[in-house]
């Protein structure tokens, strides 16, 4: 599968750059008379629309989507989905000073030394601005995890640089102009002091967010190669600036004694939930539970030494353009999107080779 296409049964590929004319994308495979329309898709692609917030970029997109094929009279046909949305708010000189310059922490370097050339307007391809295809694509891919199969996913922002909570609420995130779990007038005060200080002085923080699925089949993933925890951690690492990953406890399991750690059954159901859902790759029927660490934003006013392509050096590079402080705020329906896609495909993958196997009749551990 080529590198810009997602998934093996629902599959999505994706085109257009930052500052090219459009993105797009093509969804194909995707089940007949799933009930969708462009509204559906644009309330997801509004929770990470550039100029939403005033914590995030300036840049203002409206990220208008249009449905150009493989839906009739509010349904999916079956045919390829193909899916556009204009760009409208480029500002491509703010990057001609750095066309020939690599800017720290960006993909300039490894984009030309690999290509030979690079579309230096925003980053190109390399461009979160991509993301927003990943979301329309979620979008239908939650469709029809809801309509036909009862998966729900929600997620939130945990941490915002030093500022984190132990809350998990999706619902209070999406009041929120931070995505954050805790949407009390205390913390958004703090998060809101915070951002504008680093605003002031130029710099940015990271983030984390944690996403969960409710509802997922069990027997959903594959052994080996195909498991659900490594395809979901290659989908969370495809996302700008995701640095870790870590399903269930993650991290914290390498802290505990294995008597500690095991989840353990009884007649009533999984006593816990360390392992985020997932045993041996394959889905337990519980909560799935998935938590990436975002970097700060590279793109900042602060001088940085770099070099250019001929190899000379530049003591004080300046990244100019319009850039998030914290790029894990508008992040939270992009995790969305991927944990959509890929759930969704895992369980068009074990319809596919274990429609034969009769779940019915064995025992399912409650959830």
């Amino acid at each position: 599968m080529g590198a810009n296409t997602f998934g093996e049964i629902f599959t999505v590929t994706t085109c257009g750059e930052s500052h090219g004319p459009a993105l797009a994308c093509i969804i194909d495979n995707c089940p007949p008379g799933v009930a969708i329309d462009e509204a559906l898709i644009q309330r997801e692609l509004d929770r990470r629309r550039p100029g939403s917030t005033r914590f995030g970029t300036p840049r203002n997109e409206a990220d208008a989507v249009r449905i150009i094929s493989g839906v009739f009279e509010g349904k999916t046909t079956g045919t390829p989905i193909g899916l556009i949305i204009e760009n409208t708010s480029q500002r491509s000189q703010d990057y001609s000073e750095i066309m020939h310059s690599y800017r720290p922490g960006h993909a300039d370097y490894t984009y030309n030394l690999k290509y030979g050339i690079r579309d230096y307007r925003g980053g190109g391809r390399a461009s979160a601005r991509e993301t927003a295809m990943r979301v329309a694509a979620g979008a239908i891919a939650k469709a029809v995890l809801t309509q036909h199969y009862g998966v729900k996913i929600g997620g939130c922002v945990t941490a915002i640089g030093t500022i984190y909570t132990d809350r998990f609420d999706p619902a209070a995130a999406l009041e929120s102009p931070f995505n954050f779990a805790d949407n009390s007038k205390t913390m958004q005060a703090v998060l809101t002091e915070y951002i504008d200080n680093l605003r002031v002085s130029h710099d940015s923080c990271g983030a984390i967010i944690e996403v969960r699925a409710h509802g997922v089949p069990v027997g959903t993933g594959s052994p080996v190669f195909g498991r659900l925890d490594a395809t979901l951690a290659h989908a969370m690492m495809s996302i700008n600036a995701v640095k870790g990953v870590e399903i269930g406890d993650g991290f914290a399991l390498a802290r505990k004694l294995g008597s500690e750690a095991r989840d353990l059954i009884d007649e009533s159901g999984f006593k816990s939930n360390h392992c985020g859902g997932i045993l041996g790759g394959i889905a337990t029927g519980q909560e799935i539970v998935v938590r990436m660490a975002f970097k700060p934003t590279s793109s900042i006013m602060t001088p940085g030494q770099s070099v250019d392509q001929y190899g000379h050096c530049i003591p004080d590079l300046v990244t100019k353009g319009r850039h998030d402080p914290c790029v894990g705020i508008r992040a939270v329906p992009i995790a969305e999107a991927m944990m959509a896609l890929t759930i969704l495909d895992a369980i068009m993958l074990d319809t596919a080779q274990c429609h034969l196997v009769p779940r019915a009749q064995m025992y399912h551990i409650p959830v």
